[in-house]
């Protein structure tokens, strides 16, 4: 059986003056347009391709990549809009329909929103959803605290940052604790700081303990080398120099320049922090 809306490895069953029908299983013929088919395809080729629904609700196929696919969250521009909802620029020729009773606010063209693309049971159609919430699982088991894991930024609130981890539930990320600019729509690598005994989880950008440092202390190491060895950036300096140079709290630049200082890589001086030669 074909999944409508994520990529299948299908067979070639025959060619026509338009194109080639793929094998769909249930004796359902695909259609893969010309425009679409690799040079010197033949039959009983197998290619990867994009199944979905045509402008007439045709189940038809691509080889083109959209920027999504069901089950995934994504960052998507809005390009047309209808009495009946908004449509979404998602790489391919048709474009992803968000109904009205999907968007968690009205949409605007022109306007990016994350949303979530699903396949609809009544109609068999791929949609989307501006109701990120709605598509989480709240119950989750499948993480533990200091874990790495893929984040997107879904919505901003005065604390901070919702984001959806690892495409199944949501968390937060605290504005105090982020010293990168942050914005939606952005998917970034994130670390399970705490998760509540309400089962909600706080992120973390950075590894707890000394794993952070690491990284940090290679950045600033290779910042020197660049500046000719020398730099006038102390653990004195204002937080908002260090921040502008690193992206990285004060407390943060303190503990990797301590790092460098115990490997005697640095000298730390009153006015400047030099390569120990």
């Amino acid at each position: 059986m074909i999944a409508i809306g994520k990529y299948n490895q299908l067979k070639v069953k025959k060619t026509v003056d338009f194109g080639v029908y793929l094998y769909g299983g249930d004796d359902l013929e695909i259609l893969l347009p010309t425009r679409y088919v690799p040079e010197n395809t033949e039959v009983d080729d197998e290619l990867e391709v994009f199944i979905y629904n045509d402008s007439e609700d045709r189940i038809i196929a691509t080889t083109e990549r959209p920027l999504a696919q069901v089950g995934d969250f994504a960052f998507l521009k809005v390009v047309g809009q209808h009495q009946a909802g908004a449509f979404l620029d998602w790489g391919l020729l048709k474009d992803l329909f968000v109904p009205l009773s999907e968007q968690a606010k009205a949409m605007k063209i022109g306007n990016y929103y994350v949303v979530y693309v699903y396949l609809d049971r009544i109609t068999q159609r791929i949609v989307a959803s501006s109701k990120i919430e709605k598509y989480l699982d709240n119950e989750p088991v499948d993480v533990s605290e200091g874990q790495e894991v893929e984040i997107t930024v879904y919505d901003e609130t005065p604390m901070g940052y919702k984001a959806v981890v690892n495409n199944k539930f949501s968390a937060v990320l605290y504005s105090n604790e982020v010293f990168i600019n942050i914005q939606l729509g952005m998917k970034l690598p994130a670390y399970i700081k705490k998760i509540r005994e309400d089962e909600k989880i706080d992120l973390s950008i950075h590894p707890k303990g000394y794993d952070a440092i690491l990284p940090l202390s290679d950045k600033i190491l290779q910042y020197i080398k660049q500046q000719g060895g020398e730099i006038n950036i102390t653990d004195h300096s204002p937080a908002e120099e260090i921040y502008a140079a690193f992206g990285i709290s004060k407390k943060m630049y303190k503990k990797a320049l301590g790092n460098l200082y115990k490997q005697k890589m640095i000298v730390l001086n009153e006015k400047n922090v030099q390569l120990n030669k």
